[in-house]
């Protein structure tokens, strides 16, 4: 049996208001894991991601665990909304005459609808990471002058003066004009195609499990569950390219942090000085971000919140 049809503004409106509720839950975990991603050979500051959320709350105050939450919530309804409804009109468009989509045009429809979001995720993410990594950046500053000093090596309120998204938009702007809100752009397609890929289809298979509602559609649980498991796995199978595109789209550098000109030279230098194992810095975290954020994008989505928005709208049917 087919999923019930939703008009593409319903779908904008389910995307853009299920993001804005899962930002807003998950946001002190994806400051986290900027942190522990960007933190290399220098000081580090954070042990873990509770370690950092604690150390967070203790030097810049409950505010500073949602430092850059101002961008996300404002980009990430956009975005929500291109990722959703590209995938569902690639899915359409590939599909032959309602028939079941095969797993290769599955993924291409996914491929389609990550391709897409990057227009408004790469200036977003850039942002919104400088943001967050600003208070890693003066904590490192701070230890460094307590251990010169002789100081003990202790957690020290931290006053940030650091520019706000548009203040930095602005200086981007003028000093490299559009291409330094897309600075990391190859970075984010490597990441976000690849999470499409393996997110859409993968929800898709799991979402058509079990019994279905008499309209056609899934059940509310098994499209929460359906979407956290996808979203974790999709999150950590492309964790590495994150870590990449984290550390190409951080301007600011702590003590002896190495920087990069390109993704070949991220890679070859994180390699050489930390490992392997630090492709996988933040995983835990960011599985721990999307999988509820892609939860509560599906609930809202197959329950039909933008259905409900446009029918209060004059001229529309109930």
């Amino acid at each position: 049996m087919a999923d019930k049809q939703i008009s593409l503004p319903a779908k904008l409106i389910n995307g853009g208001i299920a993001g804005l509720i899962g930002v807003t839950c998950v946001f002190p975990i994806d400051l986290a894991k900027t942190r522990l991603q960007n933190q290399q050979n220098g000081p580090r500051i954070y042990a873990s991601m509770s370690d950092c959320l604690i150390k967070t709350i203790r030097s810049e105050g409950f505010c500073g665990m949602y430092r850059g939450a101002a961008v996300n919530l404002t980009l990430v309804t956009p975005e929500k909304a291109i990722k959703l409804a590209a995938n569902d009109f690639f899915r359409h468009q590939l599909s032959k005459d309602g028939q079941k989509l095969t797993l290769v045009r599955e993924m291409l429809a996914g491929c389609g609808a990550g391709t897409c979001q990057v227009i408004v995720t790469t200036p977003m993410e850039m942002l919104k990471i400088q943001l967050q990594d600003a208070g890693r950046i003066e904590a490192q500053r701070k230890l460094i002058g307590q251990h010169a000093g002789g100081g003990a090596a202790k957690v020290n309120v931290v006053h940030l003066k650091s520019p706000t998204a548009l203040q930095l938009a602005i200086d981007l702007l003028k000093d490299k004009g559009i291409a330094g809100l897309y600075k990391g752009l190859g970075a984010t397609l490597l990441r976000d195609v690849p999470f499409s890929i393996i997110y859409f289809p993968l929800f898709a298979n799991l979402n058509s499990l079990g019994r279905r509602n008499a309209d056609g559609s899934a059940p509310f649980y098994i499209s929460f569950l359906a979407g956290c498991f996808a979203g974790c796995a999709a999150a950590v199978a492309v964790n590495p390219v994150d870590v990449v595109k984290t550390r190409l789209q951080s301007l600011a550098c702590g003590y002896h942090e190495d920087t990069y000109s390109g993704v070949k030279d991220c890679i070859s230098k994180i390699l050489r000085h930390e490992g392997p194992s630090a492709f996988l810095k933040g995983s835990y975290c960011r599985a721990l971000v999307i999988a509820p954020l892609f939860g509560i994008v599906q609930v809202v989505y197959f329950l039909g919140v933008g259905e409900f928005v446009l029918s209060l709208l004059p001229g529309q049917k109930r």
